[in-house]
């Protein structure tokens, strides 16, 4: 039997594992999609739920010995109900692009017309983009942004709608700086009769605690990351505000009955596009919902907006160019096509320093998406270390410092001794 840690019995892995965490406690990650789980969540995605298979769901498994795990999901699915002020859900998808892959393959046959943000304009790759499933399997869509104000163009959204008839028609984004625009994308659909997804992946804790309007009553699915602003482990889940039985007069074989949309939806989790769910991760979701549902979360998600908010307005001071000319949420969308410098340069200049952010196309962008002329910024990590908006002032000069003069050794050291100060001061997973 191995019972040695891994430190002793995978010296190479362990110390990749040490290199990283090292890296996370001396660096600023600036990535929007990012964030730090508590202990309590690490601690739960490391247990022996891990050993577990459980197929199915509670009360309703293909193997014995679920017992206990399904407590763990029922734990994770009564929080997130109460968190999200919902009927329906479901913990059990791996990730985000699996959990719209959920919804999609439910409501959707191949050849369907779906909707969906143009990847180039703050969309994801499973709105639409021709190299993910999405865009191989369906009829897609894109609608964009205007060239004006970087906010969805609902011009043409109601055209390309009434154009195309689009079965559903998909809202939020990744690189979307703005509130989604639940109502007026509800309006759209009811003109023509399609369904509407929201995915929340981003935008999910500052959903759940007030800080960005609610997709309720507008939306039939909701989709989220569990990690993100969310600050749990990475995983996905689908929600519905209502439960109720399906329009498309799907029946149970056995009884005749007509299943409910959310039976429907299970079953295409599992065993339609999933086997057995992971465990550990299901408990670890659990421990960052029962997090969230307390009052020092919802400061906390109020601090990353004001932080982004503070970002964006030192950006503006500075000189830059920011898509939709600020942020009502977590991230900022940098545009540096003004500029003699792409977007993977300066991710590549910055990291130097040690401020991690990711190169991003922008609206109209005219490099690959290799390249980009954008960088994506975000604020959920640095708040999770307790940082405020004198920070967010500082990390706006030093990246600044970096943009302005990117090949210049003496300034990136500079701004790197910087960077480690703040680290200190803002410790991350004391020893």
């Amino acid at each position: 039997m191995i019972t040695d840690s891994v430190e002793k019995q995978d010296p190479d892995l362990f110390a990749a594992l040490e290199g990283e965490l090292d890296r996370q406690r001396n660096t600023l990650e600036l990535i929007a999609s990012e964030n730090f789980t508590s202990r309590a969540v690490l601690e739960a995605a490391g247990t022996v739920l891990t050993n577990k298979y459980a197929e199915g769901y509670p009360g309703r498994r293909y193997y014995g010995g679920c017992d206990y795990v399904d407590q763990a999901e029922n734990l994770a699915r009564q929080r997130v109900r109460e968190l999200f002020r919902c009927e329906y859900a479901n913990v059990q998808p791996h990730s985000g692009s699996q959990a719209n892959m959920g919804v999609y393959f439910t409501v959707l046959e191949p050849g369907d017309t779906m909707m969906g943000l143009d990847l180039a304009h703050g969309g994801h790759l499973t709105h639409g983009s021709p190299v993910n499933f999405s865009g191989k399997l369906y009829n897609v869509v894109s609608y964009g942004v205007a060239r004006e104000t970087g906010r969805v163009d609902f011009t043409e959204v109601r055209r390309l709608a009434s154009k195309h008839r689009p079965k559903l028609i998909v809202c939020g984004g990744s690189a979307y700086p703005r509130f989604i625009e639940f109502e007026q994308f509800r309006e759209v659909a009811n003109d023509v009769g399609a369904l509407l997804m929201a995915d929340i992946a981003h935008p999910a804790g500052l959903v759940a605690t007030g800080h960005h309007p609610t997709p309720w009553p507008y939306c039939d699915f909701v989709t989220s990351t569990t990690h993100k602003t969310l600050r749990g482990p990475r995983g996905g889940l689908i929600l519905m505000e209502k439960d109720q039985e399906n329009p498309w007069g799907v029946v149970a074989p056995k009884s005749g009955r007509v299943k409910r949309i959310g039976e429907l939806l299970d079953g295409t989790v599992m065993p339609g596009i999933q086997g057995g769910p992971l465990m550990h991760i299901i408990a670890a979701k659990a421990v960052a919902f029962g997090e969230a549902l307390k009052p020092a979360f919802r400061e906390y998600c109020g601090q990353i907006v004001r932080n982004a908010a503070q970002l964006a307005e030192s950006f503006l001071e500075l000189g830059y160019q920011l898509v939709s000319g600020g942020t009502d949420t977590h991230l900022i969308l940098m545009d540096l096509s003004d500029r003699d410098l792409s977007g993977k340069a300066a991710e590549n200049a910055l990291e130097e320093a040690g401020l991690t952010v990711n190169k991003n196309m922008v609206p109209f962008d005219q490099r690959s998406p290799l390249i980009t002329s954008g960088i994506r910024i975000g604020t959920p990590a640095v708040t999770t270390r307790g940082m405020g908006t004198t920070e967010m002032h500082l990390i706006a000069e030093l990246i600044h410092r970096i943009l302005h003069d990117p090949e210049n050794e003496a300034t990136r050291q500079a701004v790197k001794g910087k960077v480690m100060e703040l680290c200190r001061q803002f410790p991350l997973y004391r020893a």
